[in-house]
């Protein structure tokens, strides 16, 4: 049970306290070197560590969380094509000035 506990205090806690951390530094500006160099990071559009500390807790606690985790890793990796299907039905060229609709059926 302790052994749990602290596992749980070393993979969760630790980074959160440290993402807090992080975003009162990048947020206050202060020390100005180290708000530089943690902003420049922060920009990748990946989750923190504490972050993905939190969620995997909250998936070890429910089951919906580790579907919607798994779902969004599969989102990630599918293509988002708007021009592999069949050609568009409406189509507005901005530089032309007209707007395509397609009559009503």
């Amino acid at each position: 049970m302790t052994a749990s506990l602290l596992l749980m205090a070393v993979l969760v806690i630790v980074p959160f306290t440290l993402a807090s951390a992080r975003h009162v530094i990048v947020h206050s500006g202060r020390p100005g070197w180290l708000s530089r160099r943690l902003s420049a990071r922060a920009r990748t559009g990946e989750l923190g560590l504490g972050a993905t500390a939190t969620e995997e807790l909250h998936a070890f606690l429910n089951a919906n969380k580790r579907v919607q985790i798994e779902q969004r890793q599969a989102r990630l990796t599918l293509r988002d094509d708007d021009h592999a299907g069949a050609p568009p039905r409406t189509g507005i060229d901005l530089d032309g000035g007209t707007a395509l609709i397609p009559p009503r059926r």
